[in-house]
């Protein structure tokens, strides 16, 4: 399996922090950007010269996931999980951490220790393995190196390694183009905070009305009307009334929780690749790790001030497929005008008490343009995205009108995704002297272009 050029980069990048004398570097990729396919590949690597390799996962799906892109890379291995027949004898082990904390003398100590969604390190079983295997290095993985707590991760890792960022894939043609829209239904002004947290049973009061419900419908219907779709909810009896309304307006919809057995899980997330399921309501069940391009829309009805929690949500829908040309993010409760878009820049630094981003996600505000033709919003442009008005910016934020679907995204940056995308489907270095020409490039940019795509001068 041949890495994709920023993922050979991320590998590389990596190995330098070892070689400098990091024992726990952590890669941050977003959602989509191939994580499993990076630290898989690592760990061939590390068996070819003979060590011991354990990953860690918290959930069946990630485990399930992970086994199987090692088998594709011919890479033999034990899973340790309930679901799975044990081979202790394998030097590689996929294991769920809930599971190895009762196995530590079944397993031959690791060499390397391979945490995935590793912001999580904090809990206290992932700490009963690092203290199990106090010689081991370690690999942390994540897309969002922050914890809704606040608390930080660098006890835990000694450097971090940024890969791509989302504005990048999604310019290379990696990922989808978010088109994120913004309906101001609810009144949360009121609504308290609990353990770091927007008050869930809140919430649920709040958004627990008949218009409410009928929105969420009547905007899916409007958008992304029988696209595959996964509404993010508060609870889980708030997820199977949102997923009653849609059955009641003739949609296939279906509620997914941790309460389900693994077969039923598995076919109601199979169902929204296959058909059978168009809408899939759920608790932050599929908030993380869950891998299914054909998912082009995600519904926000949960207000979070957890920006990882958020970005892994939008995150679901952002993942390329053939015939699929954006993603649909339809947010009900504001958390894009806490958070930024799903594209926004994002300065990941990993700090002795917390990782923050460039702006406290809380505090972060956007600027926005509001169509005078259309009410579509978005972030300052030339002209309207939506319908092409050509509107005259201003410093002022105009006010936003109750009830109105607004489009938040960016022309500008579509824009330069076309341009990028052309030079990422580039393949012959008479391609890239051609772009090269079109748009006045120095000869430089060919050499390094084709370098980073492996590309024969």
């Amino acid at each position: 399996m041949k890495l994709r050029p920023y993922q050979d980069k991320a590998v590389q990048d990596l190995r330098s922090q070892y070689v400098s004398g990091k024992r726990s570097p952590m890669l941050v990729l977003p959602t989509g950007g191939g994580k499993t396919v990076i630290f898989s590949h690592i760990t061939k690597q590390a068996t070819l010269i003979g060590n011991t390799v354990m990953i860690l996962l918290h959930r069946v799906e990630l485990v399930r996931q992970t086994s199987h892109k090692l088998t594709e890379m011919g890479v033999e291995h034990g899973v340790i999980h309930p679901a799975y027949k044990a081979n202790y004898y394998e030097r590689v082990q996929v294991a769920s951490v809930q599971s190895l904390v009762r196995r530590f003398n079944h397993v031959l100590p690791p060499d390397l220790i391979i945490i995935d969604e590793c912001h999580h390190v904090r809990a206290g079983q992932w700490q009963q393995v690092l203290a199990q295997y106090p010689k081991a290095r370690t690999l942390g993985v994540t897309a969002t190196p922050i914890r809704g707590d606040g608390k930080g991760l660098a006890q835990h890792f000694d450097s971090i390694v940024v890969g791509s960022t989302v504005r990048e894939l999604i310019d290379d043609g990696y990922l989808c183009q978010p088109m994120v829209y913004s309906v101001p239904e609810a009144d949360f002004s009121k609504l308290r905070k609990r353990m770091g947290d927007y008050d869930k049973q809140m919430q649920e009061a709040i958004l627990d009305k008949p218009k409410i419900y009928g929105d969420v419908v009547a905007h899916y219907r409007r958008l992304a009307d029988g696209l595959p779709a996964v509404a993010f909810c508060v609870s889980v009896k708030h997820a199977e009334k949102v997923a009653q309304a849609f059955r009641a307006a003739g949609y296939r919809s279906e509620s997914a929780d941790g309460s389900m057995s693994d077969d039923e899980r598995r076919r109601v997330l199979a169902g929204l690749a296959d058909g059978s399921v168009q809408v899939l309501t759920t608790c932050d069940l599929i908030s993380e790790g869950t891998d299914i391009p054909a998912i082009a829309c995600a519904i926000l009805l949960r207000r979070t001030m957890s920006e990882g929690l958020y970005l892994q949500q939008v995150g679901r829908a952002l993942r390329v497929m053939e015939g699929k040309q954006h993603a649909i993010i339809i947010d009900h409760v504001g958390n894009t005008r806490l958070h930024g878009l799903p594209e926004a820049h994002r300065d990941w630094q990993l700090t002795s008490d917390k990782l923050n981003t460039r702006q406290g996600a809380s505090e972060q505000r956007f600027r926005i343009v509001e169509c005078e033709k259309c009410y579509a919003v978005y972030e300052p442009a030339p002209c309207c995205p939506q319908c092409g008005h050509v509107v005259e910016l201003t410093d002022n934020e105009p006010e936003q009108v109750s009830g109105e679907l607004q489009l938040i995204t960016s022309m500008e940056a579509m824009r330069k995704r076309e341009l990028r995308i052309e030079v990422g489907r580039a393949r012959t270095i008479d391609e890239l002297r051609k772009i090269a020409r079109e748009r006045g490039y120095k000869p430089g940019w060919v050499y390094r272009q084709a370098q980073l795509k492996g590309i024969k001068l």
